[in-house]
C-alpha cells in the first residue's frame, strides 16, 4: 500500500461516502430481513425516506466530499514520496474527471461554483 504520510485517513472520507450513498440508496425502501428471523412488532418495515431536498443535499455533500477523498489520496502520496510533481497533476486530474457525473448537481446551488 502507497502513501501513509496521512495514517491513511483518507478512508475515513471514503467510509462516510460509503455511509451517505447507502442512506440514499435505501431511502424509503422495504427493509429486508433474513429468511426465517420475525420481524419485531417494534420493527420498522420501511427505511426512512428522505425528503428529496434533502437527498439533493447528500448528493451535493458526497461531490464535496469525493473531492476532499481525491485531493488527500494524491496529496498523500506526493509528500509520501509515491507520485513526483508531474504525476500528482496528471493523477488528480483524471481522478476528478472521474467524479464530474456529479457536476449536474450544482444547479440545485443556483449557478455554477468554483468547486
Amino acid at each position: 500500500m502507497s502513501g501513509g504520510h496521512f495514517d491513511y485517513n483518507q478512508m475515513r472520507i471514503q467510509y462516510i461516502i460509503e455511509s451517505i450513498e447507502g442512506e440514499i440508496e435505501r431511502s424509503g425502501k422495504k427493509i429486508e430481513y433474513e429468511p426465517g428471523i420475525n420481524r419485531g412488532e417494534w420493527e420498522l418495515e420501511y427505511h426512512y425516506e428522505y425528503p428529496q431536498d434533502i437527498i439533493a443535499e447528500f448528493k451535493k455533500g458526497l461531490y464535496i466530499l469525493k473531492q476532499a477523498y481525491i485531493y488527500t489520496q494524491r496529496i498523500d502520496w506526493l509528500l509520501s514520496g509515491d507520485d513526483g510533481e508531474d504525476s500528482f497533476r496528471e493523477r488528480l486530474k483524471e481522478d476528478l474527471k472521474e467524479i464530474e457525473y456529479a457536476k449536474p448537481v450544482q444547479a440545485l446551488w443556483g449557478g455554477e461554483t468554483d468547486c
